[in-house]
């Protein structure tokens, strides 16, 4: 007598692309069980967006996304889209907002979502297990009985299609194993090493004394060597430096890599300063700058001996070349990132040459899929990650009830 569970589809992970994912083969009649590691779904989700949820993007393209195969995103965007799920956060009356250049939050709490995500999955059925350690997978020999294996809990667990929804590596103390990536080796998938994405960065030594700067922010355009550029604002930490700025250029940046910044990329600082000549030649030149830039940064500037404070009319050419340098060139070379304990994503994951854009599943193993994080798909920070999370589940959810 055979002493097993089966259900058609098992997802491994209760966050956004599992919950998603399993709602949707449910509501088309499909038996899901999904297994979590932790106490509680979506937590994630909670965490995210200061606690009110970035759920997604108003301008949603594929250039948005980073991969090795930048083309896979296309078709899991096309077919389920951020209006898509705007719908059905309207159809639970969850109000949001736009914080800024298409971020969408919720108003109360990103409650709201994790609580929308549990509806959508008591609505059809699916079974949810917390706190489950899975303890190995395997092939089933007998296919009628199911394609895999899964031993949890000291429970056997037969099921027809696997999705592994494990996320990545990023904010460990959610949870965050190296799971998702070892099952794609183990059935023989490439995966391309991951690293921590959207994660602020650390002072080297030489650089700390910009620590007094603590919680000032600016606006700055920021340049990796690969050329990619954002603007956004910047935030100076004890540790390193950190905001929106930052966080974008980190999924660029490669360790030993300087990055150009420009702190001033409203003004031509050099202008600025040939036309206060004309107009005010007593001023001095910290008071001139100050008008532009936060107070502190330029008392440092001055401090440090970056800068020498004088009077605009006996500035020389050199030092107006130093001050054009030290406000629209700074070179930053990190000591490095603050690593997974705060990134918000992880890059790399499982190579999408392995898995089928239009199903998410593997074309090495029939029923195997993955979605969400664990694929080597990181998005920009803005509720990108979320979209990705929905569309890729929708895809596979698609191709898991097509089959069926």
């Amino acid at each position: 007598m055979n002493h097993f569970v089966f259900y058609d589809t098992v997802i491994i992970g209760a966050g956004a692309s599992g919950l998603f994912c399993a709602a949707r083969i449910a509501e088309n009649g499909g038996q899901v069980c999904v297994l979590d590691n932790g106490k509680k779904i979506g937590r994630k989700i909670l965490m995210s967006g200061g606690g009110f949820c970035n759920f997604t993007n108003l301008d949603v393209t594929p250039q948005h996304y980073l991969s090795h195969n930048p083309h896979f995103v296309k078709s899991a965007l096309a077919r389920f889209n951020q209006w898509d799920f705007i719908a059905l956060v309207a159809q639970y009356g969850i109000a949001y907002h736009e914080k800024e250049q298409g971020q969408l939050f919720c108003d109360r709490s990103a409650e709201d979502i994790v609580a929308m995500l549990a509806a959508e999955c008591e609505k059809y059925a699916v079974n949810i297990h917390l706190r489950q350690q899975i303890e190995r997978v395997e092939r089933a020999d007998d296919n009628s009985q199911g394609r895999f294996i899964l031993y949890a809990n000291g429970q056997a667990i037969r099921c027809r299609n696997l999705v592994i929804a494990t996320g990545g590596l990023s904010m460990p103390g959610l949870g965050a194993t190296p799971f998702g990536y070892q099952i794609a080796q183990q059935f023989g998938l490439n995966v391309f090493a991951p690293r921590a994405g959207l994660v602020p960065f650390t002072w080297r030594e030489t650089d700390k004394f910009y620590t007094a700067l603590s919680g000032i922010s600016l606006p700055v355009e920021i340049t990796a060597a690969c050329g990619k550029s954002f603007a956004n604002s910047l935030l100076f930490t004890h540790r390193g430096l950190s905001g929106p700025a930052a966080l974008q250029i980190s999924n660029y940046w490669q360790s030993g890599e300087s990055l150009h910044i420009d702190l001033l990329p409203s003004e031509d600082i050099a202008q600025y300063i040939l036309n206060l000549r004309r107009t005010s030649p007593k001023l001095q030149l910290k008071t001139a700058l100050s008008r532009l830039l936060p107070n502190k940064l330029v008392e440092l500037w001055l401090a440090q001996g970056i800068l020498q404070d004088e009077v605009i009319a006996q500035m020389s050419k050199v030092r107006l070349e130093n001050l054009t340098n030290s406000v629209h060139h700074w070179h930053f070379q990190p000591n490095g990132t603050e690593g997974y304990r705060t990134a918000e994503v992880t890059l790399g994951g499982v190579d999408t040459d392995e898995i089928s854009s239009k199903t998410m599943e593997s074309k090495r193993v029939k029923g195997l899929y993955f979605i969400g994080e664990v694929l080597d798909v990181s998005g920009w920070l803005g509720g990108y990650n979320f979209q990705w999370a929905w569309s890729s589940a929708y895809a596979c959810a698609q191709g898991i009830c097509a089959q069926e």
